[in-house]
């Protein structure tokens, strides 16, 4: 939902790009109850939009139509604003407007990109000057995919996901589809059919193809009979594979061309997009021009 025209010229528009797993492998359990696991970040030229306006009263508020069942003080992005705010004692505040189009539950990074373009954009915004390593650690206290939002490059991920090597990947264009089911995350890390001893790899496994696979897909698909039945259709175009812990599906093509056929033989009726994998984020993009 956009602000009226009567005041749109005081608001800032910012991408908040989502993201792939291009594969995901759960690797053990650490002390703390936190599972440890490798996957690769691909990041889209594709996701949701915040629009922020600079207030002079020290509020942060949201706007605009209210995510389903998110309260407020729960939105990320809201949460990421007044994060940055304490950390950088910042007395300034913002109106927030976040413009949905990825689907929540789905496994793509929406509301974790939404968090690190706050993080991002308002510190450029507000001038509190904290470095790309200070914005992650404060992303990192929202969410495990939030640093590599603020980091904008795909990478190769460990720990809970928030080590990042930066990887160069090639050119590619996915169709993804959103089952529309949202299994809670910690349902499904409980699930005794999810397998978490997967042997380490390396980044050379997977450039060479060797890493495939999500640990997530065999459960979801038992549990989620939407899951099983999207990922029966995408393979009917291609390789079909699952993204992150969610419900969303996609198929890897090598050009836009390959990709739109792809979804030209899919049912009209299947929630799916033609979307560019990107090397570095439309974030870091929107920085440079602002």
């Amino acid at each position: 939902m956009n602000p009226s025209c009567d005041d749109a010229d005081d608001w800032s528009w910012w991408p908040a790009p989502a993201k792939l797993n291009l594969f995901l492998h759960i690797t053990g359990r650490r002390a703390d109850g936190y599972h440890q696991l490798q996957t690769v970040f691909r990041l889209l030229d594709w996701g949701d939009r915040i629009g922020l306006r600079l207030r002079q009263d020290g509020l942060i508020r949201r706007h605009g139509a209210s995510l389903p069942g998110v309260a407020e003080a729960d939105d990320l992005a809201v949460r990421a604003a007044v994060a940055l705010k304490k950390a950088a004692k910042s007395d300034q505040g913002v109106d927030i407007v976040v413009e949905k189009h990825v689907p929540a539950g789905g496994g793509f990074g929406g509301g974790s990109s939404d968090a690190a373009t706050v993080l991002v954009a308002l510190n450029r915004l507000w001038r509190t000057g904290l470095d790309p390593d200070a914005l992650a650690a404060l992303g990192l206290q929202l969410g495990a995919d939030v640093p590599v939002f603020v980091r904008g490059h795909n990478a190769w991920a460990e720990g809970i996901g928030e080590q990042l090597t930066p990887i160069d990947l090639p050119p590619a264009w996915y169709v993804i589809a959103d089952p529309g089911v949202h299994v809670p995350t910690p349902a499904l890390f409980a699930d005794p059919d999810l397998t978490r001893d997967s042997p380490m790899a390396k980044i050379e496994d997977f450039v060479s193809g060797y890493l495939s696979g999500n640990a997530f897909e065999p459960v979801l698909r038992r549990r989620e009979p939407a899951v099983e039945a999207v990922l029966a259709a995408l393979s009917n175009i291609g390789t079909a594979r699952l993204t992150g812990s969610g419900s969303g599906c996609f198929v890897e093509f090598p050009s836009q061309q390959a990709a739109q056929a792809g979804r030209a033989g899919l049912s009209k009726e299947l929630r799916a997009w033609v979307v560019a994998g990107v090397g570095r984020s439309p974030l870091l993009d929107a920085l440079e021009r602002n």
